[in-house]
Order: structure tokens, then sequence, then C-alpha cells
């Protein structure tokens, strides 16, 4: 009975039809009630994403017509700034046309390093001079190094535009000459230094060691004169320089000079483009703009000049015709003074023509001014834009003799090691970023958070010279056309790069820029950095940065700032676009920050756009 009972209890309740259809009728209007609702939630949302994505593309267009109607005049504004650029060149180009000048009253027998005459007749004469002791040739090869280092720089520091291709040849020519006969002359004086190495035998070993130390060179030279073959090792006396002697060259008549010059000769020759290279360079777009403007000008004249031609054939067909037409004398008399009045306008009409042709030649020359002025800033720019230029592929090959250095900077010098066969002796007989104008300083170093003190510190150089004086001290931050074969970079487009400097250059006495972790997000036509007002009293001791991103015709201020989670190009509410960096921030800065930059000076301007082109923080950062 006890299952049958539980059985019966388990039995469910059966529904009928009518209340099944209708409860799935039920669920029918729920599931299109709820699809209803979902709908007109989904058409409510598009509605209003739409009508907000209107307002934004609204609000874009009229930020980008407010840009575009504005952008000449900031354009005009910008290309006035720049001039400073030019201003800083033509300083330049004084100061090199004045350096002949300064060697000829330093008055110190030196030759002058750009004169070709003086230069061949140095190299001649040092030929010449023969047996000189090592000691002479070091003492001759200081001034030797500061020639070669003066032609290095000459043609570092200046532009292109402004080297003719025989004086590069020269001066490459020069450097090479200097080189090879240095080198030579040591080779000549360590061979007359051994053959005197009997006499110059230490006491003990009985071997000659000698160690010649200068601020240039330090010459290190062992002759093995005894031949022992138990002698295994040779360190010279007060130095840690020390080395092997395998047995074979223990009982050889050999001798050992290792040869260590501070200075770098090894390096090849820093590339200077040739004026076809850098005619090359130069944009066609703005050569043929300068053409198509002299072309509009000349046919200007031209109409003006066939305008003034028919005005004057009118006069005289007009002449001709009053003199036909008079019949009687009162009409001869009006003749006459329509003549005489006629003549006066003839004259003025000359004189007219007169003044028009002095016009024509100041509007000449005011034109050819321009245009000068025109591809003088085309050829600072080029060379600007030479600055920032990667390789597309990597140099040829070096021969066997040579070291490939490219991208590298020796530090320490170069060691020369050479075995060398003993001459025949004498038999015995008794008896370290800051810019002061157009200077830079080291202000510190800092590496993982901890201060290194290096000797370039609070020291005044020139942009190039602080550059080479950083690559010797190790400090080689400054990419070149190869570097991108050797480490990873963030590849922008080299015209908004350059531009980008420029204009920091420009706004750099007044406000400050740092790294921005979106730069190497952003698309490769745009830069994204940080930038802040440099302190003021009005301004508090730490100011925010504001991220601005800029393509090279359009800079925005960014609604995110470093600390967002996730790109976007969303424009900060309350700015606008604006055609450069300069109008950018000059919505935002204070009136002391403008009267700064106002009032910075070309040379440090141009030294801040030389140091940034060098470093390119935007692409190797």
């Amino acid at each position: 009975m006890g299952p049958k009972e539980k059985k019966s209890g388990s039995k469910k309740k059966k529904i009928s039809k009518a209340e099944r259809l209708k409860q799935l009728q039920e669920e029918e209007e729920k599931r299109r009630k709820e699809e209803e609702e979902a709908r007109l939630k989904y058409e409510k949302e598009e509605l209003e994403k739409l009508e907000k994505q209107r307002i934004e593309s609204e609000k874009w267009h009229q930020l980008e017509e407010k840009d575009l109607q504005r952008r000449t005049e900031e354009l005009g504004e910008l290309n006035l700034l720049e001039g400073c650029f030019l201003e800083a060149e033509k300083l330049k180009r004084d100061t090199r046309s004045l350096s002949q000048w300064k060697h000829y009253l330093q008055c110190d027998g030196s030759p002058d390093p750009s004169i070709a005459q003086e230069m061949n007749t140095f190299i001649s004469l040092w030929k010449e001079e023969t047996n000189q002791t090592f000691e002479e040739v070091i003492e001759k090869s200081k001034l030797v190094l500061r020639l070669i280092e003066k032609l290095k720089l000459i043609l570092m520091e200046t532009p292109p535009f402004d080297l003719e291709d025989q004086n590069i040849i020269q001066y490459q020519g020069s450097i090479l000459q200097l080189q090879e006969l240095l080198h030579l002359k040591f080779n000549k004086a360590t061979e007359i230094l051994l053959r005197q190495a009997s006499t110059l035998a230490d006491l003990d070993s009985g071997n000659m060691e000698k160690v010649i130390q200068d601020e240039n060179v330090t010459l290190y030279v062992w002759a093995n004169l005894k031949k022992n073959p138990r002698y295994k090792s040779v360190k010279f006396a007060g130095t840690q320089i020390g080395f092997e002697i395998p047995r074979i060259l223990a009982t050889s008549d050999i001798a050992l000079r290792l040869l260590h010059t501070h200075y770098d000769h090894v390096t090849p020759l820093h590339f200077v483009r040739t004026e076809q290279e850098n005619s090359l360079l130069m944009t066609e777009a703005a050569t043929d703009e300068a053409k198509t403007r002299e072309s509009k000008t000349r046919e200007s004249k031209t109409r003006e000049s066939k305008t003034r031609e028919s005005k004057t054939i009118e006069v005289k067909t007009i002449e001709v015709k009053t003199i036909e037409e008079p019949v009687n004398r009162e009409d001869q008399e009006e003749y006459k003074a329509q003549a005489s009045d006629s003549n006066l306008n003839y004259e003025d009409e000359t004189k007219v023509e007169e003044q028009g042709v002095t016009e024509a030649q100041r509007t000449s020359e005011a034109i050819k001014g321009e245009l000068e002025i025109r591809l003088l800033s085309e050829s600072v720019s080029a060379a600007q834009l030479f600055l920032i230029e990667n390789s597309t592929e990597k140099p040829d090959i070096y021969e066997d003799n040579e070291v490939d250095l490219c991208q590298f900077t020796t530090l320490g010098g170069v060691y020369h090691l050479d075995i060398l066969e003993l001459p025949p002796q004498c038999k015995p007989v008794k008896g370290w970023m800051i810019v002061q104008e157009n200077l830079c300083m080291l202000a510190s170093i800092k590496l993982k958070g901890k201060e290194h003190i290096s000797i370039l510190e609070g020291k005044w150089m020139s942009p190039i010279s602080f550059i080479i004086a950083l690559k010797e001290a190790g400090l080689n931050i400054f990419p070149a056309g190869y570097s991108h074969f050797y480490v990873v970079m963030n590849n922008k487009t080299t015209s908004v790069e350059m531009k980008a400097y420029r204009q920091m250059a420009l706004l750099s006495s007044a406000f400050a820029f740092g790294w921005s972790k979106w730069n190497i997000v952003c698309h490769y036509t745009k830069v994204i950095f940080k930038v802040r007002e440099q302190p003021t009293e009005e301004l508090t001791e730490n100011p925010n940065w504001v991220l601005l991103m800029f393509s090279g015709d359009r800079a925005q201020r960014l609604k995110m700032n470093e600390e967002s989670e996730s790109f976007s190009e969303a424009l900060q509410e309350g700015t606008e676009f604006h055609s450069t960096l300069y109008h950018m921030m000059k919505d935002i800065a204070s009136r002391e920050a403008m009267e700064k930059i106002n009032s910075s000076n070309c040379q440090f301007i141009d030294s801040v756009c030389y140091m940034l082109l060098s470093t390119r923080l935007l692409s190797y950062s």
C-alpha cells in the first residue's frame, strides 16, 4: 500500500490545452513587449548617439573652418618669427667671414686651414723635415691636430649651401693629408728611436723599454736586444701596460710598439653634401613657386609697359587728328591751345614714365631681395631637414684596414699595436643642457636616478663643440643617418618633426617641453608631447603639463592626459585648432611668457633648434 500511495502522490496536476495556450500567449506577449521596449530603447540610444555625433561633427567642422580662415594670418606671423633663423644664419656668416682676419691678427706662424695655399705650404715644408725625434713630432702634432679640428669644424659648422664643391674637396683632402703625414712622422720617429735601442737598454733586463707620454699621444716601445728565450712577460714601469711574449718572438730580432693616440682618425670623415646634392634636397615646389612669382612679375611689368605705350599712341593719334580738322583762324588758335595742353600732358606722361621706370627698378630690386631671402630660408630649412634624415641603407663595406665605426664613437682613443723588425744597432762605445645665446652647457647627468659627475659640467661651448665633447666623453645621445639600423626608433615624418623642433625652439624661452608615452601610439604623421609654461611669480611652482598634438599644419590640445588609460585624439573642451604651436600656446600663455618669446635672442633660438634636431627626442625617446 505504501508504494502505491507514493506513486499516486507524485502525480502532477494536468494542464488543459486552453490553459497551456493562454500561458503561451502570455509568454509571447511578454516577449513581444520586451522586444518592443528593447527596440525603442535601442532607437532612442541610436538617436542620441547620432545627435551627439552630429553636434560633435558640426562643432569640429566649425573649428576647422575657423582654423582655415585664420591660417594665412597665423602662418604669416610664424614666418615673421622664424626670421630669427635667418638672422642667426647671417650672424654665423659674419663670424665665419671674420675668422680669417682674426687668424691673421694672431700672428702665431700657423697656417690658415681655410686657405689652400697656406695648407699646401705647411704640409710640403713638414714633409721636407727629416730626422725628427719622437718628442719633436709630438710637439708638432699639437698644431697638426688643431688644424684638423678646425677643418672638421668648418665642414660641420658651415651649412651645405655655403660650401662650394671645391672647398669641400680641399678641406677633406687637407684632413686626410695631415692625418697620413702625422702617422708617417710617428713611424719615422719610431724608427729613429729604435736605431738607438742599444743605448737605451735597461740595466736589469738588457732590453729596451721606453715610455713617452703626452696629452695627445702615449708611446710604449720594447726592443728585444738580449733574445732570452726564458723572458716571457713584459710590463712597462709605472704603468699597467704589459704583455706576454711567445717563445718564437722571445728569440727573434723584433721590437713591439704600442701607440696610444688620444684622438681618433680611424673613423671615416663626416659626410658632407656637395652643392649639387644639396640642391636636390631643397624642395622643387618652392623653387617652382619662386619662378612662378618671377614670371608673374614679368608679365605684370609687360602689361604695364604695354599700357603706357598704348596711352602714348593715343595722345599722338589725337594730335594728328586735331591738325587735320581746324579750318579757320579761331579753330587754329583753339587748336594751338589744345596742342599746348596736349604737349603739357605728353611731358607729364613722359615724367610719369620715367618715374614708372624708376619704380620698376626699385620693385625689381625688392623682388630680387625677397627671392634671396626666400632662397636662404629654404636653404636653412633644407640644412635642418638634412640633420634628421635617415639613410635608406647601410654604408658600403670598408676596406681591410678600415674599421666600421658607423654610428659609434671611440672612447679613450685608439691603440695601434705593431710588431717591428729591430733595425741594426750601433756598437757600444765608451763615453658637459643649458643654452646661453649661442653657447651650450652640461648642467648635470642623471642615470637611473643617480647623479654622475662629469668634467664637462659648467663649461660653455658652441653646439657642435658641445656635441663632439659629449660624444668623446661617452655620452652619445645624438642619432644620425644610420642610427635606426642599431636602435629601435619611433619613426615620424621628417618634415613634421622638423617643423615641431623649429616651433618648439621659438617657444623655448618661456615654455618647457617633455616626453609623452602617447607619442609612440599616435600616427607617424603626428607628434605628441607635453608642454608647460616655465614658472613665474604669477604661476605655481609646479604648473600642470598639457598634451599637444601637432601634424605640421595643425596644433591641438588633447583632452586626455599622461595618466589616461586609453589613447584619444579628442579635443580639450573650450580649445580650438591652430595652424602653429605658437598660436596654440598663445591662447593659454601669460603676458610675461609672450614677452619673453617675442624678445628672444635669435642665436639662442637657433642653438636650441640645432640641439633638438641633433637629439631628435620625438623619434628616439
